[in-house]
């Protein structure tokens, strides 16, 4: 029992692989990454990137649509010789509509951002390894597998060597 009030932990056993992340569905140990189904061994990633996913599909369709039917409504207004007749306040209120796809996007941004998305080399081929919405376990799970790269680069997780215990002269 420590009296000073330290803890230490027992030893590791040499076959056992280093935790470095664990949650429902993602494992990153020091041999290996595990993503759902899919697992890959840590040593056969070569490269490691981020990038950011495409953004919502039902947000790019409505900014479409919306920009597509101002276009035609003033494309309609221009062959009739609509704009001529057109008040101020007319034109006012097609200026405003025409940002309206500029806000959809800002909206749809806001409300289905872009995923979050882990890539990497293996065998020679590009892999999504991982995929979040959720900036911090996206970075947590990057962390951890950038360890497990670097544990791997330099021989593998080891505890430091022991050490005598320190005690002041008195």
């Amino acid at each position: 029992m420590q009296t000073d009030g330290s803890t230490t932990r027992p030893p590791r056993s040499p076959g056992a692989p280093t935790l470095l992340y664990a949650r429902p569905g993602i494992v990153v140990t020091g041999e290996r990454f595990t993503v759902g189904r899919n697992s890959w061994p840590v040593a056969d990633i070569t490269q490691l990137w981020t990038a950011r996913g495409p953004h919502d599909r039902l947000a790019l369709r409505a900014v479409a649509v919306s920009a597509a039917l101002i276009g035609a409504v003033g494309v309609l207004l221009g062959f009739t010789g609509g704009l001529q007749r057109l008040t101020a306040a007319a034109y006012l209120t097609l200026g405003a509509v025409g940002v309206l796809p500029l806000l959809l996007v800002l909206v749809g941004d806001r409300w289905r951002p872009p995923a979050y998305e882990l890539w990497g080399r293996l065998a020679g081929a590009e892999v999504l390894l991982f995929s979040s919405d959720d900036e911090r376990q996206f970075g947590q799970v990057t962390r951890a597998l950038q360890r497990a790269r670097e544990g791997v680069r330099h021989g593998g997780w080891t505890d430091p060597p022991a050490a005598a215990a320190w005690r002041p002269n008195r």
